[in-house]
């Protein structure tokens, strides 16, 4: 696993087992900035169930399709 992807800050634990079931959203997140990560951790704080968690962890891997 990527060193960043484990040190990018207080990762919630919702996000880290979202990210782990798809790898292109995974992908898509290690090559973030640290900023961007940030970004993504704060957006996910709004999140109130694991279909809306799903759902924003496949927008990340839209981005590199």
């Amino acid at each position: 696993m990527n060193k960043d992807y484990i040190n990018c800050g207080d990762m919630p634990m919702g996000l880290g087992m979202a990210l782990s079931r798809n790898l292109n959203a995974m992908t898509a997140f290690s090559l973030m900035s640290p900023e961007e990560k940030q970004n993504v951790i704060s957006g996910c704080h709004k999140i109130g169930s694991k279909e809306e968690m799903q759902e924003y962890v496949q927008s990340l891997a839209n981005r590199i399709s």
